[in-house]
């Protein structure tokens, strides 16, 4: 069964930076569109970023201007560049599928967009 599997994270001073990644486990099309999520100590999971099958990002405001959401092909990862990273980033960060492409081929990864991979931790130090 294909899932996405997140990597890149670590420890790493303020200011620093990271780059995260999401891949499949296995070559496929049919994930257009995915998002990245965190959930920090004590808090909820939470929406971070997010790109879209033609490419158009969104960001919540807290990290605009300081990470970006990028791919390739759809059959690419989907990288989380973050720069000038803070203390209040620290997290757990997840990816997850926004959308499966509509074709009966994709129905076996349907199930990706109701479930999470084990994130990546981010730990930023002062």
């Amino acid at each position: 069964q294909v899932h996405l599997v997140e990597s890149g994270g670590g420890l790493v001073q303020a200011g620093g930076s990271l780059r995260l990644s999401c891949a499949a486990s296995e070559d496929t099309i049919c994930i257009p569109a995915v998002d990245w999520y965190r959930q920090a100590p004590g808090k909820e999971r939470a929406f971070v970023a997010g790109i879209s099958s033609d490419g158009t990002t969104r960001y919540i405001d807290s990290v605009k201007g300081r990470f970006t959401i990028s791919r390739g092909t759809v059959k690419d990862p989907v990288y989380l560049q973050m720069n000038s990273l803070k203390l209040e980033d620290t997290a757990v960060y997840y990816c997850k599928a926004a959308r499966i492409r509509e074709s009966f081929d994709c129905l076996r990864a349907a199930h990706l967009l109701k479930s999470w991979g084990q994130g990546t931790q981010v730990t930023v130090s002062s």
